[in-house]
């Protein structure tokens, strides 16, 4: 028998300082993207560089707009995901940008607003069908916008090349530690999930029960979407058994959040050992991504639990057994106990997927959309004459429903331009030097970058500024900063006029849509057949949580959104709680738990 490890409080044992020390410092080093801010530093400042040794700035300067946007929407999802997003990107900005440079050298400003019209026409069409489509669409206008507003010397394709280029660039940097971690995000996000079922087992019995419940469906709802290429265990050659690994983690995964969900519900307090049971799991099954602690447990130095390698009949005093007098921990016991080596089936998981707005929704947002692009250029037309881009630009940027409550998108891209513009003034006024501006857009770029990951406001802000730069490296030293706010706040307010006239009740809508569909889900699950296999009863369970939680998220944009005051919006809220409730009862009665 392994003997009990004894441990000693911090002033008996020096030792345990590093250890706590290393614990409190590296959540703040993991909230903030350090890997995301030096590859936006170095997709901005590159080009610029290579253009300045080269004489090539144009070109250059170009690219580093290519890899702006790029940044922008650089992520920390599975590299298969980033490489068809910046392709995506990539593509369609080349297509829009060449479009936009065909109109602005006809010499005809009615060519340009047809351009821009019919782009933006395209672009909402399919911008609302899904990430990949929505990123194509606004950058497939952007690249018209920037082509129809920035005349840029040199044959007609070198300009698209050059923009395709900065993306590649971005894309490259953000794909190429696949080299070295290939399941890296994969295992990140399951490990989230078996961190979140501790958190939840530990609030077990207490007033945040419910929130740590949605703390945990939306770590597995995030892990579902990562491992989604990975339908199901599969008995591949050894160099494949890492992935049959992280499937099955994701199996079991699902199923610990059912035995969570149950213990939730029976709503009594668990000890330590019991609540260290995910992290556990983890230890075993996702090697390398604990952080070498497990709560309740002391600290593990190899990866290894004491007291666990030896176990001769099965249980370790202070864990659940399947003996236990609940069914919760009985469930929880056996999760465990697969987990330590137990077959589990092969079971494909089938989760329904959120309703999508109908082909109605996509033609007003494109009317709308097409709209506001030619409110805005010919504002543009009437305030600064020809070539100008930054009305329209804006307007693409702030007018996106499925990013998010569109006013409150307006209202931070405001705040951040007028952030962004002082900054740039700021630190311009000592710069005098090419490589001073290069050194001050790689610092925006990383601002920027950071910003895409906590705030619209902070990456507006990065994003102003560089512009700023990139255009005086085109040759344009006009003073822009005050009309620059002008004409934000005047882009800002034509898609505001525009949406909350025309389609102020979008965001409603879209709630009540999400909200029928999840409680549709719940009363499914509901009525779940006794004789349903465990496959099945998972597969409805994950659906109702998932849509639940979209629910949840879509009523939060609406209440964000301005309503008229005749109106009383419906109390979402309270229908998807009573939803949630529903389904935490058929869980805890699914498995015994309750009557």
């Amino acid at each position: 028998m392994t003997p009990p490890v004894r441990t000693r409080p911090d002033h008996e044992s020096g030792w345990l300082a590093p250890t706590r020390l290393r614990r409190a410092v590296r959540p703040l080093l993991t909230s903030l993207p350090v890997a995301a801010a030096v590859r936006g530093a170095v997709a901005l400042a590159l080009p610029l560089l290579v253009g300045v040794f080269t004489g090539w700035v144009i070109p250059s300067v170009i690219a580093a707009i290519g890899a702006l946007w790029g940044v922008g929407q650089d992520g920390s999802d599975p590299y298969r995901s980033r490489v068809l997003r910046f392709v995506a990107l990539g593509l369609a900005a080349a297509v829009g940008m060449t479009a936009g440079k065909v109109a602005l050298r006809s010499g005809q400003s009615t060519a340009v607003a047809a351009c821009l019209g019919v782009t933006a026409l395209v672009a909402g069409a399919f911008s609302l069908r899904g990430p990949v489509a929505s990123v194509a669409g606004m950058h497939l206008l952007l690249g018209a916008t920037i082509g129809s507003g920035i005349p840029v010397p040199g044959p007609w394709w070198q300009a698209p090349l050059a923009l395709l280029a900065g993306v590649g660039l971005v894309l490259v940097l953000s794909a190429t530690p696949w080299l070295w971690r290939r399941h890296h995000v994969e295992q990140a996000a399951l490990f989230a999930v078996y961190r979140a079922a501790s958190d939840a087992l530990g609030a077990a019995g207490t007033t945040g029960a419910a929130e740590a419940r949605r703390r945990l469906t939306d770590a597995l709802d995030n892990a579902q979407h990562v491992m989604g290429r990975y339908r199901t265990p599969r008995r591949h050659p050894a160099s494949d058994a890492r992935v049959d690994g992280l499937v099955t983690a994701f199996h079991l995964a699902v199923r610990l959040a059912e035995a969570v969900t149950t213990l939730l519900w029976e709503g009594r307090g668990l000890p330590p050992m019991v609540t260290s049971v995910p992290m556990l799991m983890a230890v075993r099954l996702l090697p390398g991504r604990h952080d070498g602690t497990v709560p309740g447990l002391p600290d593990l130095e190899d990866g290894t639990v004491p007291g666990l390698p030896d176990r001769e009949d099965g249980t370790v005093p202070g864990l659940p057994d399947r003996e236990a007098d609940s069914p919760g921990l009985r469930a929880l016991a056996h999760v465990y106990a697969t987990a330590d080596g137990e077959r589990i089936d092969d079971a494909t998981l089938h989760v329904a997927a959120s309703p999508r707005p109908g082909r109605s929704v996509h033609l007003r947002y494109a009317v709308l959309l097409a709209g506001c692009v030619l409110a805005a250029q010919l504002c543009a037309e009437l305030l600064h004459g020809p070539r100008s881009y930054w009305l329209p630009m804006t307007v693409v940027f702030v007018y996106k429903p499925d990013f998010g409550p569109v006013f409150r998108r307006a209202l931070h891209r405001c705040a951040g331009t007028v952030v962004g513009v002082a900054a740039i003034g700021a630190v311009s006024l000592p710069a005098h030097s090419t490589y001073a501006l290069i050194g001050e857009v790689a610092f925006f770029g990383a601002l920027m970058a950071v910003g895409v990951r906590h705030h619209y406001a902070l990456a507006t802000t990065g994003l102003t500024a560089v512009v700023f730069v990139l255009v005086d490296l085109l040759g344009d030293h006009r003073s822009l900063y005050g009309p620059r706010i002008l004409d934000t706040a005047l882009a800002a307010a034509i898609v505001l006029v525009v949406h909350f006239a025309v389609w102020r009740d979008s965001a409603t809508s879209r709630a009540d849509i999400q909200t029928e569909a999840a409680l549709a889900a719940a009363s499914r699950y509901r009525d779940l057949s006794p004789g349903v296999t465990s496959a099945e009863r998972q597969a409805l369970r994950r659906t109702a949580y998932r849509q639940l939680a979209d629910a949840r998220r879509a009523a939060g944009h609406a209440r964000r959104e301005p309503v008229r005051r005749d109106r009383t919006q419906p109390d979402w809220e309270e229908s998807i709680t009573t939803a949630e409730q529903l389904c935490d009862a058929v869980t805890g009665r699914s498995l015994g738990a309750g009557p």
